[in-house]
């Protein structure tokens, strides 16, 4: 028993499953990858910077605002005088207020419209007055009774406000210096004439900490300037693939439009062809046969006899491709009905043994017995046997046998497989020989010539059945072509109808 086919051969002559379709894409998007890691990216990216600027610090504004707060309140807490609290938590919180004004402002202004000098200079220009506040918290009183060196609070708190500050304004180089140079300078200029040596220390470290953060946050700037730009060039890598998208998939709208059209423009071109054609057929069957009288010249019938017969071959091929534009162009029409697998296929066979004798090869037929009806298209059928027959026998060496058998798949359909003992078919060209006027160069070099279109039409009714069609092939061992039709399609069984005895009284009813 064979098992049913998980899929089709693709019938185009492209195989769509090599590499080397893509090797240009994928050579162009190398390219790109290695130029996004080894570019520093453009350095005209101030617009964009401004703009993550104004984030950074609308995203972070309340931070600041509540850290004033907790720190006017702690010094209430701690004595400091109420008035001096209140009136630096006030200057302090009024420093921050046009560095967030004009932040809002840049967040919403398009960046065609931001002059960036002049928005780099009116940023620096509120990052000093927001340093200001800062500044005078370095003159802050504190009460000496809580603590022995009070500058050391001061120093921390200043330098984490410095820490902060430094994460926030990275986008900005140089924001960090406006802003806290002035305070640094103040404390470190009064903590100078301090004799405690924790204060001295103390003015030491915050004034080494502010070129130290300074360094990290231009870091953080090149790091944010790079990324832009690597994102730069990923927007401008997805528009190109996406144009190359558009462009491939109208091309191949186009190139299944005129697919529809040859297959239309064929099946009605072969419709027409065929009227001609049958009077052809007639009156050179009339005058080989002599109907109207007889014909003297003996020349004469010989060319009627092969006006005829090229009549029929030319006859034959219009009608293959007849039957596989209609399948092509979605206009084959199935006409099913029940019928017996086994039987239409030993039929098929009965019909081409006559052309097998001429090659002395010989049939085998096995028909598993336990076969059911099939719902299916009786010409189509016959047709997909008498290719398949047609292809063994042409490729078939002489006094060989070709195999064929039907039974059931492993899912319950039913299968038809004719194995030959041809030349078999390279796995590279199999593609090939399933297009339309397709063929093998093995198939050309050692059989006679043929149209290559029976396995396409083949391939084409099983697929109108929802079945699959499958060649299992080696090179000098044969093919074997197998065709399997859907579970779907079997007939059950039905029962028995029961009948009731008469019994046999006399007189009774």
């Amino acid at each position: 028993m064979v098992p049913e086919a998980s899929k089709s051969a693709d019938k185009f002559i492209v195989d769509r499953t090599k590499p080397h379709r893509n090797s240009n894409v994928g050579l162009a998007v190398r390219r790109t990858r290695d130029r996004l890691s080894q570019s520093l990216g453009p350095p005209d990216f101030n617009r964009d910077m401004l703009k993550l600027h104004a984030r950074a610090i609308l995203s972070n504004a309340i931070k600041p605002v509540l850290l004033i707060l907790a720190i006017s309140l702690g010094g209430l807490y701690l004595g400091l005088d109420p008035q001096v609290t209140c009136l630096w938590a006030l200057a302090c919180l009024a420093g921050y207020l046009p560095l967030i004004l004009l932040a809002r402002r840049l967040e919403g202004m398009p960046e065609n419209e931001i002059e960036v000098t002049r928005t780099r200079q009116w940023l620096f220009a509120a990052h000093f007055a927001s340093g200001l506040g800062w500044a005078c918290f370095a003159f802050l009183p504190l009460p000496a009774g809580m603590f022995s060196e009070p500058q050391i609070m001061q120093g921390a708190l200043l330098l984490l406000v410095i820490a902060g500050t430094a994460i926030v304004t990275a986008t900005l180089g140089g924001a960090l210096v406006a802003a806290f140079a002035l305070p640094v300078c103040l404390f470190a200029f009064r903590v100078s004439n301090e004799p405690a040596m924790g204060a001295l220390m103390m003015g030491l470290v915050l004034a080494a900490s502010l070129p130290f953060l300074a360094y990290v946050a231009h870091h953080r700037n090149r790091a944010a300037l790079t990324l832009l730009s690597f994102q730069s060039e990923k927007n401008a890598l997805v528009g190109e693939l996406e144009t190359a998208k558009s462009m491939s998939d109208e091309a191949r709208r186009r190139a299944e439009e005129a697919n529809l059209a040859k297959s239309r423009f064929l099946a009605s071109m072969s419709h027409e062809l065929r009227t001609p054609l049958n009077a052809i057929l007639g009156f050179s069957e009339v005058m080989a046969n002599q109907v109207l009288g007889p014909l003297e010249n003996a020349t004469y019938r010989d060319y009627a006899n092969d006006i005829h017969s090229s009549g029929k071959h030319l006859l034959s091929l219009i009608n293959e491709i007849l039957d596989l534009s209609r399948i092509e162009a979605g206009r084959y029409r199935l006409n099913e009905e029940p019928l017996s697998l086994g039987a239409i296929v030993a039929d098929c066979c009965r019909l081409m043994e006559m052309k097998a004798r001429g090659k002395d090869i010989s049939f085998k037929l096995d028909v598993e017995p336990t076969l059911l009806r099939l719902f299916a298209d009786e010409r189509a059928v016959r047709q997909i046997t008498l290719n398949l027959l047609s292809n063994a026998i042409k490729f078939s060496p002489t006094g060989s046998s070709v195999h064929i058998r039907v039974g059931w798949t492993a899912g319950g359909g039913q299968y038809i497989a004719i194995k030959d003992n041809g030349p078999g078919i390279p796995d590279d060209e199999l593609a090939v020989v399933l297009s339309a006027f397709g063929q093998g160069s093995i198939a050309i070099k050692s059989a006679e010539q043929g149209t290559g279109l029976g396995l396409p039409i083949v391939q084409g009714l099983a697929a109108l059945h929802n079945g699959v069609f499958e060649l299992n092939t080696r090179l000098r061992s044969g093919t074997d072509a197998i065709v399997a039709f859907p579970r779907s399609r079997v007939m059950e069984e039905l029962p028995a109808v029961p009948t009731e005895r008469k019994r046999a009284s006399g007189g009774g009813t």
